[in-house]
């Protein structure tokens, strides 16, 4: 064998190594997510035990009710319950202490690259908060926010029953109404959560109404307090934002 064919016979297995390294990579990628979605799917059937919605109850306290004692002894960073008509979102949310650690661990603070639903860490969900950021990954089986894409499209935003949002927290039972929603690159102005004055935040409102791709006709003021809803977008190139406005 020439020193010639030597060399292109080592160049050819160098690059058969590289791709079935990649193809072994891959599969490991594959069978971590889809047991870390089968382990978040089973913490979702046990923690539906402890939500009761009662369709036929006269006011919203009776209606939603939450066992948040017993979600605290499974975990004491759970703060609320979300759900979002016309796609899957229905989940427990948590809080840590920053915004990293629920990317990549659920809601048994076991590491899980699906992460979990949770709220940002500077709110503090006792009903003072101007702007309630809750954020989670976009999965492509729809689970977390994975549809919260949903809402860029013209059939979710005619509907009217998908404009009411619900978030319990142990203080309250909240209803919130959509007023924008839209896609965009990523930033941390719209997950603002404290603002200096009503001018600031006055200001800041009126840039989320109008950067909205459908016209909601729900009116805000400084008076109001939102809730934003945050995941992302081809492959995280950009983010997908929902705020609604809470009902008096």
């Amino acid at each position: 064998m020439t020193k010639e064919n030597k060399i292109r016979k080592i160049v050819i297995l160098a690059i058969m190594g590289v791709f079935a390294g990649l193809l072994l990579y891959s599969g490991t990628k594959l069978i971590q997510h889809k047991i870390n979605e089968q382990e978040n799917q089973a913490i979702t059937e046990i923690v539906e035990k402890t939500i009761e919605v009662d369709e036929e109850s006269e006011t919203l306290a009776e209606k939603y009710k939450v066992d948040f004692v017993t979600l605290k002894e499974q975990n004491p960073d759970v703060v609320a319950y979300l759900k979002v008509n016309g796609t899957n979102i229905d989940y427990i949310v948590v809080r840590g202490d920053d915004n990293e650690y629920y990317l990549k661990h659920n809601l048994n603070r076991n590491w899980n690259v699906l992460g979990w639903v949770f709220a940002d860490y500077r709110n503090r969900l006792d009903g003072t908060d101007k702007n309630i950021v809750i954020y989670g990954h976009d999965v492509a089986e729809g689970t977390m926010l994975g549809t919260l894409k949903n809402a860029l499209t013209r059939e979710w935003q005619e509907n009217e029953e998908n404009r009411e949002i619900v978030l319990v927290t142990e203080k309250e039972v909240g209803i919130y109404e959509v007023f924008s929603t839209y896609e965009i690159l990523p930033e941390s102005y719209y997950i603002t959560t404290d603002f200096k004055s009503d001018e600031e935040y006055n200001n800041f409102l009126n840039v989320l109404y109008y950067r909205s791709n459908f016209g909601y006709g729900v009116p805000v003021n400084k008076d109001d307090n939102i809730l934003t809803l945050s995941t992302c977008a081809e492959n995280g190139a950009k983010r997908v934002v929902l705020h609604a406005k809470k009902q008096k």
